[in-house]
């Protein structure tokens, strides 16, 4: 099927997203309203996995939901920057952690309906003692967790992170 684009309308520009407002032909001849948010830069996140076997996990503020949201590390890369090398980046400032071995695990876009976001997520192994060094407004808790009590906080609805929770059941198959 072909979906071209008529006519698109950029209605915001922030920091972090665009916002457009397009309208597209259908296959059927007819056209469309899609409202899209462009994400600028890509994105990583990281599943550590401490030389004891348990997760590392970071819980922070998140605005949009007005909670403490419990989650991998995870990050905006830099332009031009790799994502393991980013993701390592993050993981040091986020957890005090560096990565020893960094692992592919999978790719996913969280919000396909209206977001341009792609988030590209790797284990980590081996890690070490690194230096925690987070932005002036980053507030995070450190938590450590096995992958047994991580799923099973999946289904009691304290993991709601949607990155969260494909990295760990990507993870959970991969060791089957």
């Amino acid at each position: 099927m072909s979906y071209e684009v008529l006519e698109s309308k950029t209605t915001h520009k922030g920091l972090l997203v665009t916002v457009t407002v397009d309208k597209i032909a259908m296959p059927d001849g007819t056209s469309a309203l899609r409202e899209s948010v462009i994400r600028g830069k890509n994105a990583a996140a990281v599943l550590p996995v401490d030389n004891d076997g348990t997760i590392i996990f970071v819980r922070q503020y998140r605005h949009a939901f007005g909670e403490m949201i419990l989650e991998i590390p995870a990050g905006i890369m830099n332009d031009e920057e790799a994502p393991e090398v980013g993701i390592a980046r993050e993981l040091e400032e986020e957890t005090g952690k560096k990565p020893g071995k960094l692992e592919f695990l999978c790719e996913m876009y969280p919000t396909v309906g209206y977001c341009s976001e792609r988030i590209q997520m790797y284990i980590a192994t081996e890690l070490t003692e690194g230096v925690q060094d987070l932005d002036p407004d980053e507030f995070i808790e450190v938590e450590r967790y096995t992958l047994e009590e991580a799923l099973e906080m999946i289904a009691k609805g304290e993991i709601k992170d949607g990155k969260t929770i494909a990295a760990l059941y990507a993870w959970a198959a991969r060791k089957k």
